[in-house]
């Protein structure tokens, strides 16, 4: 018992670093040298302590590794939030730019366009087939140069063709006027533009004319 005794003293001796007692003031020395006497007539309240002791210092111990764990995963979010602002802040500059580039597009003077196909610098002529109300045909305009149409006061007028030469314009229109389009008739486009054709007959249309024109 008494072998037990000493084990369990110096057992709570141990729990206590040098370094610790050497911090002890002479009144608190004295206080502990006399809990150590008493501790030394009860093994049973003794060995309870040095128990609870180790109990203490296992969760201070299994504390330290989660707190590491922890510290290590917030690193790990501050590499990921690090790495977001980086990606929104280039998000931010693309937008950015975007917006400028819309910008100086919206500055730019529209090029107008005869509603399908390319625009074709210079004088072209058409035939239109019809001008229809509450008709929407755009959607055969897109990638059909030669089907096309323009909305004017409320009406979408539809051309066919594209031709430099008016007299070859001129032969489509009787053409269509045989398969039944009645209102077949030319009109001209400069730069993109219709126009009236009295500012185009000048210089495009040859005095050596086909006979059987209009």
């Amino acid at each position: 018992m008494k072998k037990l005794t000493v084990i369990l003293v110096l057992a709570f001796v141990a729990t206590f670093s040098v370094e610790s007692l050497a911090q002890l003031s002479k009144a608190e020395k004295k206080e502990w040298k006399k809990k150590a006497k008493e501790y030394s007539k009860n093994p049973e309240q003794m060995k309870q302590l040095v128990e609870e002791n180790q109990e203490l210092q296992g969760q201070v111990s299994k504390l330290k590794s989660e707190n590491t764990a922890i510290q290590s995963k917030m690193s790990d979010k501050d590499a990921k939030v690090s790495e977001l602002q980086d990606d929104l802040a280039k998000l931010r500059s693309d937008l950015s730019a975007a917006r400028a580039e819309v910008r100086e597009l919206k500055s730019r003077p529209s090029e107008p366009t005869s509603g399908g196909g390319q625009m074709i610098d210079g004088v072209v002529f058409k035939v239109q087939i019809g001008a229809f109300r509450n008709k929407d045909l755009s959607k055969y305009f897109e990638n059909n140069e030669n089907f096309s149409g323009e909305n004017e006061d409320g009406m979408q007028k539809i051309t066919l063709g594209q031709f430099r030469d008016y007299w070859e314009a001129d032969t489509f229109k009787k053409y269509l006027r045989e398969m039944g389009v009645k209102d077949a008739w030319i009109v001209p486009y400069k730069d993109g533009n219709r126009v009236p054709i009295k500012d185009v007959l000048e210089g495009v249309i040859a005095e050596d004319a086909p006979a059987d024109s209009e």
